[in-house]
């Protein structure tokens, strides 16, 4: 009986990693890694520079970071200022609600997404019903 590979880089053979050798293997940003992915939650690494480039999109379900490193603004639809976090921010996103997010300040940005499994990026809405387009 062949062993099925983990879903993600933390699980049941590795309970423990470090940021800093995830970095090192990773490379120069951008990049991700699923840190944690189960039938309840999937955690992913995100890794980008400041600058780089996002999609606006939506989720049916809440979504919520915590910003590891550097600084990142979020544009959440329905809100009109913007919110600028940094490492040791938590930020949240109601369903159902657009979001951009914008890496800032001068170095690279990590942030931790918590999300359900299977729930993906949504761009669906006419552009003209999308406030941040």
């Amino acid at each position: 009986m062949q062993a099925t590979a983990p879903k993600g880089l933390l699980g049941a053979a590795r309970l423990h990693a470090r940021i800093e050798d995830i970095k090192r293997s990773k490379g120069a940003p951008p990049w991700s890694e699923k840190l944690v992915v189960n039938d309840q939650i999937v955690g992913t690494l995100i890794c980008q520079p400041a600058g780089h480039k996002t999609d606006t999109h939506y989720h049916l379900v809440d979504e919520w970071w915590v910003v590891l490193e550097g600084e990142i603004d979020w544009e959440i639809e329905g809100h009109a200022a913007p919110v600028r976090a940094k490492a040791g921010d938590f930020v949240f996103a109601p369903a159902r609600h657009y979001h951009h997010i914008r890496p800032t300040g001068t170095g690279l940005t990590i942030r931790l997404a918590i999300t359900p499994p299977g729930e993906f990026h949504r761009f669906d809405r006419p552009e003209s019903e999308n406030p941040l387009a």
